[in-house]
């Protein structure tokens, strides 16, 4: 089956369509660019085609980028020969005497756009399903089909870096406006309406308007000015990569080199950075992030989901405000709370976050208006009587949680679902008095749930199949990546990071010192230091979480810090009331770095710290993280060393271009991590001893991914 197609019209238009067969959207492969070749040819050749229109057959999508499955299996070479095709390609595209337009609905991500911009035009739809993007850095990769050379010059680097740097998405409002699109129109008659673009620029009636780059962007053209801009765009990004993403750096070189030595010269610089990228574990690891958190969206074999046509949140906290944020697209909410102010409060921020969305072209206005009306706030539970699916979002005390449980069950349907979010209680103790545990789950999300990609669906042992495919259906269709595990304390997110949250405040007991803890776990790769992510969660919650989770690990060493206890009986619980191991002051400057209380050394015996190496730092509470996860593992609270990296990395943060705790064990190999966690066993106590399955592994010389 091929991938492209060319159709003729009988006004001298050639359409040519974008298919990727057996795929859901269309995608750049090795198949495609020897497809191109011949029908660029045909195209130059037939004397009836005065004109060309590129769009697709798919009906969300342009295309979505490159084949990634193809490109994680290349070699350094493969890669530079991959992207010298596809500069091949879109330069006969650009070069033609014969215009292109692009006809773009859906997304026209990465390739794709580079696709839309080697065009003489392009048309897009005003739809909310329209983006456009470069996202090829958040793979630890670069655009490497000339979009490094043709997005700058089309819409200025002022514009331009952030798509590059950042993976920023542009909705069709914001792209026209920025002159990376030249039209905008309606899905229906796309293709017609593109086709006329396309006769006009024949005819010469037709002229893009190219000047809408801002008055600013003129003196970047002289080279001092463009040399300043990209060495502080440089001087940036390396201070939010911290040098571990290379990425950034190679795009901005690249940029470099072509508007310094011309076209060429910057494509072939993309060639070789490109297969340079590539050929690196980093990137390797982000695009197989990317492709396990694709296989995790699909539908598993299995019990069938049931629908939720109303959807009841108990809580109109934070998390409960955040549930229901991500679920208004979904249907009809009900948001119970006991008081109406806190009702009250959380409507005006949906409100916000909806109207928000309107601005950024995300929704339109009826979509807006059909959410807003969809929501019922209210202090009345018998108003959840007709609900689907309730996902309490209560305070985290199991009492409370049995609570609402028993008087949730007694008003909703035979075939509803109770979903409790909770991140460490056991969903079998909540359900232990329940009349129908089969129909109980857990649904743990993360907060700000709007923007933390993981849901974790928590199954006891009494829920039902019917009941975990619902809340994973659920959870999918919230946008949320959901891993499935198994009851326990903790489950998994919340168990892996216990034991890390835990050494934190130990080290710091034994005299290290605040910013050089935090700063060794940020040059691992982690986004938020462990002291700092301490103040996030909450020391209050810390507190209550090491406690239960205490008594699981004392068997194994791993008894909790009293400090916790400590900090907690003086006030302190973190940003949350001011109050943590940093100052927050109402008036700091944005972007500068946060200091330390130095009140909070007084639990820690003094301001006199001593120095500690980064490296001992990083393997003291990174392995503990890694071992507790091959613990879950081996237990069966996680299906597979796949569901254990996404969950690791999309819920805590773990260095994404390590691939996760079990792709991280066979990069630096499982005897090697056995040897030194026996060394901190013997410096530290048995809380380093390794995990059985760990042992066995190196003893074997095996890897968790073959």
């Amino acid at each position: 089956m091929r991938s492209l197609t060319l159709k003729k019209r009988g006004d001298g238009v050639a359409v040519l369509l974008f298919d990727t067969p057996k795929r859901p959207v269309n995608v750049l492969s090795g198949e495609m660019l020897e497809e191109a070749g011949p029908l660029m040819k045909e195209i130059q050749d037939d004397e009836t085609i005065v004109a060309c229109v590129l769009a697709s057959a798919k009906p969300d999508s342009f295309i979505a980028g490159a084949d990634l499955d193809q490109v994680v299996g290349m070699t350094a070479k493969e890669a530079e020969a991959i992207s010298r095709g596809a500069h091949e390609w879109l330069d006969l595209v650009e070069g033609s005497r014969k215009p292109f337009v692009a006809a773009i609905h859906g997304a026209a991500l990465g390739g794709g756009l580079e696709v839309a911009l080697a065009c003489h035009y392009r048309i897009a739809t005003d739809h909310p399903k329209t983006v456009l993007a470069l996202p090829e850095v958040m793979l630890g990769v670069l655009p490497a089909a000339g979009g490094t050379q043709r997005l700058p010059r089309l819409i200025g680097l002022q514009r331009a870096l952030p798509m590059l740097l950042t993976g920023k998405r542009v909705r069709a409002a914001q792209a026209y406006r920025h002159g990376l699109v030249d039209a905008l129109t309606s899905p229906g008659g796309l293709v017609e309406t593109a086709a006329k673009a396309a006769l006009g620029l024949a005819s010469g009636t037709l002229k893009p308007n190219r000047d809408k780059q801002p008055f600013t962007e003129k003196p970047l053209a002289l080279p001092p000015l463009r040399t300043y801009a990209l060495g502080k765009a440089r001087d940036e990004a390396t201070k939010k990569t911290r040098g571990l993403y290379p990425a950034p750096l190679e795009i901005l070189a690249c940029v470099e080199k072509g508007l310094a030595d011309g076209m060429s010269a910057g494509q072939e610089e993309e060639a070789v950075r490109f297969g340079r990228l590539v050929g690196s574990e980093g990137s390797k690891n982000l695009i197989r992030l990317f492709d396990a958190m694709t296989a995790l969206k699909k539908t598993p074999k299995g019990a069938a989901p049931r629908p939720v046509k109303r959807l009841g949140v108990l809580g109109a906290g934070l998390m409960g405000e955040g549930i229901t944020a991500v679920s208004l697209g979904l249907g009809p909410v009900v948001l119970k709370d006991v008081s109406d102010e806190g009702l009250s409060r959380a409507a005006r921020n949906l409100r916000k976050g909806l109207d928000r969305r309107v601005r950024s072209g995300g929704l339109t206005r009826l979509d807006r208006d059909r959410q807003w009306y969809g929501l019922r706030p209210t202090t009345r539970t018998e108003d959840l009587a007709s609900c689907d699916l309730v996902i309490e979002a209560v305070f985290e005390d199991l009492d409370l949680k049995r609570t609402v449980l028993a008087e949730i069950e007694g008003i909703i349907g035979p075939d509803a679902v109770f979903a409790s979010n909770t991140s460490a209680l056991p969903i079998a103790r909540i359900a232990v008095k329940a009349k129908h545990p089969e129909r109980v789950v857990g649904m743990h999300y993360f907060s700000p749930v709007p923007k933390m990609p993981l849901l974790e669906v928590v199954v006891a042992e009494k829920t039902a199949p019917w009941a975990v495919a619902t809340a994973r259906a659920f959870g999918v269709a919230q946008g949320k990546t959901v891993i499935v595990v198994k009851d326990g304390p903790g489950f998994y997110t919340t168990r892996i990071l216990g034991p890390f949250i835990n050494e934190a405040v130990v080290v710091l007991d034994e005299g290290a010192s605040i910013p050089a803890l935090d700063d060794a776990l940020l040059q691992f790769g982690f986004p938020v230091g462990p002291v700092a992510l301490l103040d996030e969660v909450g020391i209050d919650v810390a507190a209550h979480v090491s406690k239960d989770l205490g008594k699981e690990f004392a068997a194994r060493g791993a008894a909790p810090s009293g400090t916790f206890t400590q900090l907690f009986d003086a006030g302190y619980r973190g940003r949350k009331n001011g109050k943590g191991f940093y100052l927050y002051p109402k008036d700091r400057p944005s972007g500068r770095a946060k200091e330390v209380n130095p009140e909070v050394y007084a639990f820690f015996g003094g301001t006199s710290r001593k120095a500690m190496s980064a490296e001992d730092l990083v393997d003291r509470l990174a392995l503990l993280m890694v071992n507790e996860a091959v613990w879950c593992l081996s237990e069966g609270i996680v299906a597979s060393p796949r569901d254990g990296d996404a969950g690791a990395i999309l819920g805590l943060g773990f260095p994404p271009f390590r691939g996760g705790p079990f792709r991280y064990v066979d990069a630096v190999g499982a005897e090697a991590i056995v040897e030194r966690m026996g060394e901190l066993s013997e410096l530290h106590g048995s809380r380093f001893n390794p995990a059985p399955m760990l042992v066995e592994l190196a003893r074997k010389g095996k890897r968790f991914y073959s």
